[in-house]
């Protein structure tokens, strides 16, 4: 049997497809026994598809008032909504269908084609990607949280995953409201919005004492984190040096992970592929929070495909002459090289302070530099990505989060840091050899998906990251064990 793609256009009623049985050209030559062909080809598929449709009712069915709705969101193009399930009301529990209309339903799963990729998605895809894995969310008391949203910026700035993520799982489909169906425990606090009166950066100083005071009362509110001694229990760290919850390296690994947590599992910006305090708990790599309505806002003005005029891009903090902090150099003194290096050489645009729409420049560039601070990381490496101007990484060590979605050695560039005054050089070789891959590997939506935090959750993006990472950790769910160990 041959399928051919039908020349008609697609019909709001739906769309079809022309079949043939036989590929024979004397079907043509009459047509009056062309018709009745066709005519009689049609009933027999009808009938044989009413068969089969009427028996498995008839075997698989119950009587039923509830169906869940399937929807596919008009205003996303590559993306959809694969269930329409989220949660209006805290106080509110979706009902369970019976046994006989899950079956229906797992036998009309909506498909739905990614123009992306080609990937065909459905319900069953996502539950068994995820492996039917459920996420409990504390109810906690506003101090921890929705209190710190006062001030807008909690929200948006370059920690602000922790928001982000808390959001999105409120009103994912893996969120359970009965807490013994959980395989994982979400604490959602806030511990990155005390911005500093003085400079206006986030002051971490108070994370410890809250952070030990949100599990003192989860674990005197309900028994789960007792019984497992929270290793099913799941944080956010989203700033410097994540779990150690400190922004200067030599504090945060002389403190190290805070003796309550260790146990847990911590989504964080930091990671390094060698042996690190900060990295001596279970813990997910993830991206600095970028705004996706910005990066649409600036993609509508700039084509990620459209012409780049600047050849290699970075506007941050450069100090010419570094301040020796506690034996420490800000970016080990890099940013200073590549200043005295480049600063006048005209393929380099570089500035020492931010700009508030610097975002089109990013889009403008090339290439674009993405140094180290005092952390590895920088919200540089999501904004260069998700703005298409090729990352250039200069951080020995750094581990990126979400590697088995972001093909990150096909879309950046890694320039060890005793290479820095040859970065001239290395950026002048890419470009005259693979620029043209590495930009087409870049471009793919699909990698710029995986590194945005949205609300409400979208296939592929950073949240739906997360939750792939943890489905990674059942093993550690108490709800599964107890179930093996039955």
């Amino acid at each position: 049997m041959n399928i051919i793609d039908s020349k008609t256009p697609y019909r709001s009623r739906g769309f079809y497809v022309r079949m043939r049985l036989f590929h024979n050209p004397r079907y043509s030559r009459n047509p009056e026994k062309s018709f009745w062909y066709r005519f009689f080809k049609w009933i027999l598929w009808f009938s044989l598809a009413f068969y089969f449709f009427s028996s498995f009712l008839i075997t698989h069915t119950t009587p039923t008032t509830f169906i869940s709705k399937a929807i596919v969101s008009p205003s996303k193009a590559s993306r959809a909504l694969i269930e329409e399930s989220s949660f209006k009301s805290s106080t509110l529990q979706e009902p369970k269908s019976p046994q006989g209309t899950q079956k229906v339903l797992s036998f009309f799963n909506i498909l739905i084609l990614l123009p992306g990729n080609n990937r065909l998605l459905s319900h069953d895809f996502i539950s068994g990607l995820l492996k039917g894995m459920k996420v409990y969310i504390y109810d906690m008391p506003s101090k921890y949280n929705s209190d710190w949203l006062s001030n807008e910026r909690c929200s948006n700035h370059l920690f602000a995953s922790e928001v982000a993520i808390h959001k999105a799982l409120m009103n994912s489909d893996v969120r359970t409201l009965e807490p013994r169906d959980a395989d994982f425990f979400f604490v959602p606090v806030y511990v990155s919005c005390n911005f500093s009166k003085v400079n206006g950066f986030p002051d971490i100083g108070h994370a410890r004492p809250l952070i030990s005071s949100a599990v003192q009362y989860i674990s005197t509110q309900l028994p789960f984190w007792n019984r497992s001694h929270g290793s099913d229990h799941v944080f956010v760290a989203s700033h410097d040096f994540g779990s150690c919850f400190h922004t200067m390296e030599d504090v945060a690994m002389a403190d190290g992970v805070p003796e309550l947590l260790r146990n847990s599992i911590i989504l964080q910006t930091f990671g390094v592929k060698y042996k690190h305090p900060c990295q001596d708990v279970e813990n997910v790599v993830i991206p600095p929070y970028v705004s996706p309505e910005d990066v649409r806002s600036t993609l509508e003005k700039s084509p990620l495909t459209g012409r780049r005029e600047i050849f290699a891009f970075f506007r941050g903090k450069m100090e010419v002459h570094p301040k020796n902090i506690s034996g420490r150099f800000y970016s080990k003194r890099l940013r200073t090289v590549i200043w005295q290096k480049y600063g006048n050489n005209r393929r380099f645009y570089l500035r020492r302070h931010r700009l508030a729409g610097y975002q089109s420049e990013i889009a403008n560039s090339i290439f674009c530099l993405a140094p180290l601070g005092w952390a590895p990381w920088s919200p540089r490496l999501v904004e260069s990505v998700v703005l298409g101007c090729v990352p250039v990484i200069i951080a020995d060590g750094i581990r990126l989060p979400f590697p088995s979605a972001v093909p990150w050695a096909e879309i950046s560039l890694t320039v060890a840091e005793k290479d820095v005054k040859k970065l001239g050089k290395i950026l002048e070789h890419v470009a005259a050899t693979n620029l043209t891959t590495i930009q087409k590997n870049l471009w793919d939506p699909n990698v710029r998906t995986a590194l945005l935090f949205n609300n409400p959750m979208e296939e592929g993006d950073a949240t739906f990251q997360v939750l792939v990472a943890l489905s990674e950790k059942l093993d550690r769910s108490h709800k599964r064990s107890k179930v093996l160990s039955q």
